[in-house]
C-alpha cells in the first residue's frame, strides 16, 4: 500500500494542483525544454504550456525563460518554487509511509491476511543474513533486499524501504564518529525514527592465507601493490576504508584494483580465497569461514533503523532479540546491547 501527498494551492483565483506543478518544474529544470517536460510527463505540449502560463499568471512572476541554444530553463524564482515545494512534499513522505504500515497492517486483520511483509534494506552481514533465512515465523515476513549503508538509508527515508541495516565506524575502533548523513537523520530528537544497536563487529582486513605479502596497514597495500577488491559505493565498508586512505594521505590510485566491486562481505573473501586477489576490507567472521588471515582495524556498530511506529511491533523487537542473542556466540562480534 502506498499514500501519495497531493494539494492545491488557490492564487488569483487559479487553484493550482501542487503535485503536477511540481512535476512539471522538476522536468524542465533536468531536461532544459518544455517538449521534453511535456513528453515526460505525457502531456501535449499545449496542456504543459497552458499549465506554465496559468502558474505563471496567478503569481505573477516568471518561471521559465528561453535561452538561444540552451533550451527552456527555470529563473531563479522558478527554481526556487521547485525547490519550496519538493522539500513540502518531502516532509510528508515519511508520516504517509507510516499511516500506510498502519492502515496495511489494519486491513490485514480485517480481512484475516497474514501481516505484510516488511521491506528490509540491508548492508550486508553474515550473522543477519543466518538468522532470516533460518527464520520461519510466518506471522511477520521480511523482504529482503541487499544495499550499501548510505542507500539502505536513503531507502527508509524515503518510504522505499521500512528498515534499515546500517553500520557506522571510525579509525578508532573505540571512538565511533558522530553519524554523517544521511544516517543523522536517523538520529535526530524528533522521534521520527527509532534506531536500534544490533552488534558491534571487527572490521579489518582480509588477506590471503598466511599475509605472504605482511600487509599490517592500508600503506602496505600501496607499497606492495597488493591486488585489491574493493566494496561498492555507498557502502558502510568502503566509507571507511576511503576513510583510511585518506588518513594516511594516499589517493583510490595508489591502490591496485581499487575500482574493483563487490557487494558482499562472503564475494570479497571468496575472490581472494580463489587467488583472484590479494587483500580486501571486511569482517573478521567471512576471514575465519575462508580460511583468510585477517588484520583488525576497529570495530563498528551495526544499527536497524525504523520509523518510530515500528520499533514495538513483534517481528521487529524479535529481530532484534534474535541477533543479538546470537552475536555473543558469533566469532568477531560483540553485543553488549541488552
Amino acid at each position: 500500500m502506498t499514500l501519495k501527498a497531493e494539494g492545491d494551492m488557490v492564487l488569483g483565483g487559479e487553484t493550482i494542483a501542487l503535485g503536477q506543478t511540481l512535476a512539471l518544474l522538476e522536468r524542465i529544470g533536468t531536461d532544459r525544454s518544455l517538449a521534453g517536460a511535456a513528453e515526460a510527463l505525457g502531456l501535449s505540449y499545449r496542456t504543459a504550456w497552458g499549465r506554465l502560463q496559468a502558474l505563471e499568471a496567478a503569481l505573477g512572476q516568471p518561471l521559465v525563460v528561453k535561452t538561444k541554444g540552451h533550451g527552456s530553463v527555470l529563473t531563479a524564482f522558478g527554481a526556487e518554487l521547485r525547490d519550496a515545494l519538493g522539500t513540502a512534499m518531502a516532509r510528508l513522505e515519511v508520516p504517509l509511509a507510516e499511516a500506510g504500515q498502519v492502515l496495511q497492517d489494519r486491513l490485514a486483520r480485517m480481512l484475516d491476511a497474514p501481516k505484510p511483509a516488511l521491506r528490509l534494506s540491508a548492508s550486508h552481514d553474515p550473522l543477519l543474513m543466518e538468522w532470516l533465512a533460518e527464520r520461519t515465523d510466518p506471522e511477520r515476513r521480511f523482504e529482503v533486499t541487499v544495499a550499501g549503508s548510505a542507500v539502505s538509508v536513503e531507502r527508509l527515508l524515503a518510504g522505499g524501504a521500512d528498515l534499515a541495516g546500517f553500520h557506522i565506524g571510525g579509525l578508532d575502533g573505540d571512538a565511533e564518529p558522530s553519524p554523517e548523513p544521511p544516517f543523522d537523520q536517523l538520529f535526530q530528537p524528533d522521534g521520527a525514527f527509532a534506531v536500534r544497536a544490533l552488534f558491534r563487529r571487527e572490521q579489518g582486513f582480509l588477506l590471503a592465507a598466511g599475509n605472504p605479502l605482511s600487509i599490517r596497514s592500508v600503506a602496505d597495500i600501496a607499497t606492495t601493490r597488493a591486488r585489491f577488491v574493493n566494496r561498492q559505493r555507498g557502502s558502510g565498508t568502503r566509507i571507511w576504508f576511503d576513510g583510511l586512505l585518506r588518513a594516511s594521505g594516499l589517493p583510490p590510485t595508489a591502490i591496485a584494483g581499487y575500482g574493483t566491486e563487490e557487494f558482499t562481505h562472503q564475494a570479497v573473501a571468496a575472490v581472494i580465497a580463489s587467488g583472484a586477489a590479494d587483500a580486501g576490507m571486511g569482517v573478521r567472521a567471512v576471514a575465519d569461514r575462508f580460511g583468510l588471515a585477517f588484520v583488525p582495524c576497529g570495530l563498528e556498530t551495526y544499527y536497524l533503523g525504523m520509523r518510530a511506529g515500528l520499533a514495538e511491533d513483534e517481528g521487529v523487537t524479535a529481530l532484534v532479540a534474535g541477533i543479538r542473542e546470537r552475536s555473543v556466540r558469533a566469532s568477531g562480534y560483540q553485543d553488549g546491547f541488552a
